[in-house]
């Protein structure tokens, strides 16, 4: 048994002559999965050279912009580094210059007054200055760039919109910038990245708040609240996919690419290895640009990934979440690594953490051993190399799923869940789950719920259910996402969450958390609600100045239709309608 994972050493002799030229080629370390030419890797050559095989994905939907390059360049307290720059981009494109004091005539139109608000994005952005060259109101202005030399810049999110630049302190990267301001002209396209499904969003019922993950995990701030629901400029949206990774019910999803495409991907490429005698396979996920070049110099100046180790390049790797990460041990991966080569935000590493430590209690909860995720964060190829040096082959099912991922994150859970349950070690009815998990129960105090069943109402997946013609409350654990809405809307604070898998048939089967005896109008005998509920509010409302004779207390007892009737033959009764007359 392989104790740890094998690090081919460099070939003997290998001098400045020996496959030099092999070594510095990127496209041939590419081919070979970032191995250095030293290491013996015809397993992982087959399975990389086995995804032409695959059918291209479908086309993505695409996000136009169209910028003319009108560019406006806020002096803040730079004003002679924002003229200089004013002048080098006035050669090639309209500028215009904002400064809080006039200044000289040049090449570019000089603004007096001060930036009120600053929104939008490339082509779209829109300016408020206020005292614009002396205007008494607020003036709006629509631009197309924007060079920002504010000591703050304007917009604070982690990732500003594309289009916007805040100027770097060195002149060096200034005139980087400069370039790109000029090559931003035209028109200009990137795939959505996302795709939504409002109608199973947890975020918000009725104006009280459930799920806000993806709002505060997006760094370009193009997630908003929007009602009940979630709304995302696809505009600013920089295709990071965190927003589906800490998604509970699937509503926000990839696109770039689908689950379903990347799960084919794994299994063709699984499958192949498996097939080329490649044993104790491992999934390196990395990025296209900082992961990239950090692949490429440690194979290019050292060993390079393991023989067994097969990289898949991510767009970002943010969107490695619950349903890649044990679909990927159910086709038979033997490990899942993901690299964060210092461009992640540390939200995002956090978000990749908690993914894996929910997947990797799955596994333990089955009794497979060791561990299976990583998240190894490196900015150089020594700490690469010895991170990979300390992982260890894991345990996993004897053989690999068949079925076919989708585009659905619970079904795509599921169906690995259930694979690896099937083959278990340990055969588990109940998994415990860590904190902020997306599945578990719903726990009901009995003693204190009215059975008022508010809570059915908020739920945005059906997990929780109403008895129709009976006063129940069922519960549904499959379809809860553990939102908290129910929690948030009970107004007796009698419902708690408990992150767990449920792996009986149970877990598809609505069962009953409460019932309660029905009450039955004092008049006519009707049922119209629950004995507790009218009780609870007998007993809050008895000590009331509305409610302090015995009547109006029975009328409380009564069905709306005899409620109606007995406050029209109560001649004592107070009425709006009879308090206009008399006055």
């Amino acid at each position: 048994m392989t104790v740890g994972m094998e690090v081919s050493p460099a070939a003997h002799g290998a001098g400045p002559r020996a496959g030099q030229e092999l070594r510095c080629d990127p496209i041939v370390l590419e081919t070979r999965g970032w191995s250095s030419p030293s290491t013996e890797c015809a397993p992982k050559l087959a399975a990389l050279a086995s995804l032409v095989n695959l059918a291209p994905p479908d086309p993505v939907a695409s996000v136009s912009y169209h910028s003319r390059g009108n560019v406006l360049v806020i002096a803040g307290d730079a004003r002679e580094r924002a003229r200089r720059a004013a002048d080098a981009l006035a050669a090639t494109l309209p500028v215009t210059l904002l400064d809080a004091w006039p200044g000289a005539a040049a090449k570019f139109t000089p603004w007096t007054g001060a930036l009120e608000s600053l929104t939008g994005y490339l082509g779209e952005f829109s300016a408020t200055v206020a005292g614009l060259n002396g205007a008494a109101k607020p003036m709006p202005a629509k631009f197309d760039l924007v060079l920002d030399f504010s000591a703050q810049p304007r917009f604070a999110m982690r990732q500003p919109p594309q289009g916007y630049y805040a100027a770097p302190a060195d002149e060096g990267s200034l005139e980087n910038v400069i370039d790109e301001i000029r090559q931003s002209v035209g028109e200009f396209e990137k795939p959505r990245y996302f795709g939504y499904r409002e109608n199973i969003c947890a975020h918000s019922r009725s104006q009280v708040t459930g799920c806000n993950a993806c709002i505060e995990i997006c760094s370009t701030q193009a997630i908003v609240a929007d009602g009940d629901h979630v709304k995302v400029d696809p505009h600013l949206c920089m295709g990071c996919g965190a927003c589906s990774t800490v998604c509970p019910s699937g509503a926000m999803s990839y696109q770039f690419p689908r689950v379903a495409d990347r799960g084919a991907q794994m299994k063709q490429l699984l499958s192949a290895y498996r097939h080329a005698g490649g044993e104790d396979a491992c999934i390196v996920f990395h990025n296209g640009h900082d992961g990239r070049e950090l692949l490429a110099a440690w194979a290019s100046s050292g060993p390079g990934l393991p023989a067994r180790a097969l990289p898949l390049e991510t767009w970002h790797v943010s969107a490695i979440g619950l349903d890649l990460l044990l679909p990927a041990i159910a086709f038979g991966a033997n490990q899942v690594v993901v690299i964060s080569a210092g461009s992640e935000d540390v939200e995002y590493r956090e978000a990749l953490r908690s993914q894996m430590a929910i997947a990797e209690a799955i596994l333990a909860g089955l009794g497979y051993g060791g561990t299976h995720f990583a998240l190894v964060e490196a900015s150089d190829t020594g700490r690469l190399e010895q991170a990979f040096a300390r992982l260890s082959p894991a345990q996993v099912p004897p053989s690999s799923a068949t079925f076919l991922l989708g585009n659905d994150k619970r079904t795509a859970i599921e169906f690995a869940v259930e694979h690896l349950a099937k083959l278990a070690p340990v055969k588990a009815d109940v998994i415990a789950l860590p904190a902020g998990s997306p599945f578990g129960e719903v726990v009901v105090d009995k003693a204190r719920c009215t059975m008022c069943l508010s809570c059915v109402g908020a739920c945005p997946v059906s997990a929780l259910m109403d008895g129709v013609d009976k006063p129940l409350l069922k519960f549904l654990e499959r379809n809860c996402v553990q939102c908290g809405l129910c929690e948030a809307t009970c107004p007796e604070d009698a419902i708690s969450l408990a992150p767990r898998l449920l792996l009986t048939p149970q877990a598809r089967e609505a069962r009953v958390l409460n019932e309660a005896q029905p009450f039955h109008c004092v008049s006519c005998a009707k049922p119209f609600g629950t004995k507790q509920m009218v009780e609870a509010m007998l007993g809050r409302l008895a000590g009331h100045s509305m409610f302090s004779s015995d009547g109006a207390l029975r009328r409380l007892q009564m069905c709306a239709d005899c409620r109606v009737v007995d406050m029209m033959s109560n001649k004592n009764e107070a009425s709006v309608l009879r308090l206009g007359a008399d006055s």
